[in-house]
């Protein structure tokens, strides 16, 4: 029978495609501990009795409270395969937007990580009289909590003395089913509950299965947060049912060493990854002697014009392919060893990927899969593969999935993949679903004449200047974004006479280079201040302006001392930019950079 719902994706995988290390974690010594598919089956299967003697029933909402981790996979499947609804709520959220959430869908029991977690829904009870069990994955003093371990040790008891019957396994769960609810990362305001059955998130790991070839000699470090749908579909179910080990990195900060030590063949990730890497060998090459930064940028030449060269199937000449085999020994095969030295598949999504980051990656023996996708279609709608693959490009639409451009530019999608609407809120599924079944993205992109996908931007992010000018602000931030004094940009300009951004210096290149001239500051907020920091960054904008059109050249910028944060709001946990969150953190910054007598 073909698979049609993830209780039968976890026993295919476990059964037909069994490993030793179907997880791994660190332990409390931080070696990484293997956890065998029989050992996750088990646990699994002790989790979703444990459920039903809680009073669990199909259809019940079950909510998800925690950090990346190997229990948070366990319980998201035991939850599945008792046929109840998993909602995953991101750990970064702050008690009001889990309240909301939590009051919208619902959940009769919530699962959570830590002490810290539980405090959070611990406040939040009163307001919650549905919510009646609470799981706490690590121990902690609170009242009213029952212990994950306790709940494996129900589950235990129960199947030792009444042994399932084989059948039992699979709950009578339909494709069209129910199977999670997914909450947006409110970009633009509250989150909206995106509803997913099974079979959504399985054709879209059928697909994965048909375009991109993994093996069982494959292993993926996890690090993406569970609860965005990227990393639920491709990194937890599709690694999962096509039998990749699946390794849980420590944490975000510590995925350099996790890489390292897991020496993983697949990474799925966002650009931020990239761009971290790609600003680190730039800034150590500029950090280092005059000859180590020649060499780097020698050997970024050469691998750039032998990826042209690649990409469009060109004679490569034995000359190039000499200097290309010195700049791999020199410089590339040194980034490849610090992603662990095995990776074979890079795969980006959540945001758009900065062309020169790619280009850079696939010089260096890296191509970088990017796709294209939404929550709201579980995600993927178009991806790039190593048979049809272009920079620049979200790839050609994904299998059985029909795109369409409406007559104002925007992205219209059908397939298998959209979602069934948004919970309790009908009147926003007709503003986005049309009767016939075709998804309004909310993102502008056009088709190319080679079938490949391109997104130019955001509708409701497009800029419109005081003088009519439509402005797409993210091609010039990705453009921004590749120098290498640049770390984070934000673009201004809506409703406003020209436009202007917002800067976060790439403070470690920045020192590098200021040391070099003779510069001192004794912190970021006296360093961005000085005459000589200003010029260089007016010098740098000035270069990125040659290239555009007056219309969309930056007129005004303003350094800032801080990154932008989860924690300061104004990014959402996958690590998109809220604008309109970070146009009101520094309304009185960018008012400062359109004088009164032009607003």
């Amino acid at each position: 029978m073909p698979i049609q719902t993830i209780p039968e994706l976890f026993l295919s995988a476990v059964r037909e495609r069994p490993r030793s290390d179907c997880f791994s974690y660190r332990d409390a010594t931080r070696k990484y501990v293997p956890v065998s598919s029989e050992e996750a089956y088990r646990r699994v299967r002790a989790l979703r009795h444990g459920l039903k003697s809680l009073g669990v029933k199909k259809g019940d909402r079950v909510a998800l409270l925690s950090e990346n981790r190997l229990e948070w996979a366990l319980a998201d499947l035991a939850i599945l395969c008792a046929g109840a609804v998993s909602v995953p709520v991101y750990p970064t959220l702050l008690p009001g937007t889990i309240s909301y959430i939590l009051r919208d869908c619902q959940p009769c029991a919530i699962f959570v990580s830590t002490p810290h977690q539980a405090t959070k829904v611990q406040g939040l009870r009163a307001e919650l009289p549905f919510l009646q069990d609470v799981i706490a994955f690590d121990p902690t003093d609170l009242p009213n909590v029952l212990p994950f371990g306790k709940l494996l040790r129900i589950g235990d008891n129960i199947v030792a003395e009444h042994p399932p019957e084989p059948r039992d396994d699979c709950l009578p769960v339909d494709p069209d089913d129910l199977a999670s609810i997914i909450y947006t990362s409110g970009t633009t305001g509250n989150p909206k509950g995106v509803m997913l059955s099974h079979w959504n998130f399985v054709s879209n790991v059928l697909g994965t299965r048909e375009l991109i070839h993994f093996t069982t000699a494959d292993r993926c470090l996890s690090f993406l947060p569970l609860s965005h749908v990227l990393e639920r579909m491709a990194g937890f179910f599709t690694m999962l049912y096509l039998g990749v080990g699946i390794a849980y990195a420590e944490s975000v900060e510590t995925v350099p060493q996790d890489m390292f030590d897991v020496q993983p063949t697949v990474v799925i990730s966002v650009p931020r990854l990239f761009e971290k890497l790609y600003a680190r060998a730039l800034g150590a090459a500029l950090a280092g002697s005059s000859i180590k930064k020649n060499i780097f940028f020698w050997a970024r030449r050469v691998g750039l014009e032998y990826g042209h060269q690649r990409r469009e199937l060109s004679p490569i000449s034995p000359w190039l392919r000499l200097r290309y085999s010195l700049a791999d020994r020199l410089v590339f095969r040194k980034l490849r060893a610090r992603m662990g030295g095995q990776i074979r598949i890079l795969v980006s999504g959540g945001a758009p990927l900065a062309p020169k980051i790619s280009e850079f990656f696939y010089a260096s023996g890296l191509a970088i899969l990017e796709g294209y996708g939404l929550t709201e279609t579980s995600p993927v709608l178009a991806v790039n593969t190593f048979t049809d693959f272009k920079i620049g490009s979200v790839g050609k639409p994904f299998t059985g999935t029909e795109i369409k451009i409406a007559e104002d530019g925007e992205i219209l999608a059908r397939g298998p993949q959209v979602m069934l609407g948004y919970y309790n809120d009908q009147a926003a599924t007709r503003e986005v679903l049309s009767p016939d079944g075709w998804l309004a993205t909310g993102d502008i992109g056009y088709l190319d004449e080679d079938g490949f996908l391109i997104i130019t931007d955001r509708k409701k992010d497009v800029l419109v200047t005081a003088g009519g000018k439509n402005i797409a602000p993210q091609p010039l931030e990705n453009a921004i974004k590749t120098n290498k004094f640049v770390s984070q940009v934000i673009v201004i300009g809506d409703k406003l006479p020209y436009l202007s951004c917002l800067i976060v210096p790439n403070f470690e290149n920045l020192a590098a280079q200021i040391k070099q001239e003779g510069i001192i500051a004794t912190d970021r907020a006296a360093l961005i201040k000085l005459p000589g920091v200003i010029a260089l960054y007016d010098r740098e904008l000035a270069r990125i302006n040659e290239s555009l059109p007056s219309f969309s050249q930056i007129k005004k910028y303003a350094l800032l001392d801080h990154e932008f944060t989860i924690e300061d709001g104004v990014l959402t946990p996958t690590l998109k930019v809220k604008r309109w969150a970070i146009v009101r953190k520094y309304q009185n910054i960018i008012e400062g950079l359109y004088p009164p007598s032009l607003e």
